[in-house]
C-alpha cells in the first residue's frame, strides 16, 4: 500500500513538473511574440505601448528635466552624444557627481543606447545602475549626479 502512495505521488509530481514548464514555455512565447510585432502585439494597447504609435513618434530631442540645466532641449541627429564635465562634452554638465567623461548616448537606427564611460558615482537609466549599453526608451530618466535627463520625440 505504502509503494502504491509512492508511486503515485511520484507521478502526479511529474504531471506537475510538466505543467509547469508548458506554462513557462508559453509565457516566453507569448513576450516573444509580444516583442517582434507578433499576433500578441496586434491590439490597440500594445500599439500605444511600442508598437505602430511610437515608431511614428521618432526620438528627436534630449531634455534636461532636472538639475543646473533644467530645460535645456539639444535636438539629436545621428552622431553619438557625450555626456559630462569636459568643455568637448555635446552636454556639458557642472556637477560635481560627474565625472570628465561620464556617459554616452549612442543611435542604432531609430533606438538609442546608453553607454557608462566609466563613471565614479554611475549612471542610472530609471533607477538601475547602468553597467552595459543599455536601450534608453522614450520619456525614461537619465541621471548623471543630480541632473536628470530624457529622450523625447
Amino acid at each position: 500500500m505504502q509503494g502504491l502512495i509512492l508511486q503515485l505521488s511520484r507521478g502526479l509530481l511529474l504531471i506537475l513538473l510538466w505543467l509547469f514548464i508548458y506554462l513557462v514555455l508559453r509565457s516566453l512565447r507569448r513576450d516573444i511574440l509580444a516583442v517582434s510585432g507578433g499576433p500578441a502585439h496586434s491590439g490597440p494597447i500594445a500599439r500605444e505601448r511600442g508598437g505602430m504609435f511610437n515608431r511614428s513618434r521618432a526620438i528627436r530631442h534630449l531634455v534636461v528635466t532636472e538639475g543646473a540645466l533644467a530645460g535645456t532641449r539639444i535636438t539629436l541627429g545621428d552622431q553619438p552624444v557625450l555626456l559630462g564635465r569636459a568643455p568637448n562634452s555635446t552636454l556639458v554638465i557642472e556637477d560635481d557627481y560627474a565625472s570628465n567623461q561620464h556617459a554616452r548616448l549612442v543611435p542604432h537606427g531609430s533606438e538609442w543606447f546608453l553607454e557608462d564611460l566609466g563613471s565614479t558615482n554611475g549612471t542610472y537609466l530609471d533607477r538601475t545602475k547602468v553597467t552595459t549599453s543599455v536601450k534608453v526608451p522614450q520619456g525614461t530618466p537619465v541621471r548623471i549626479g543630480t541632473t536628470t535627463i530624457e529622450l523625447r520625440s
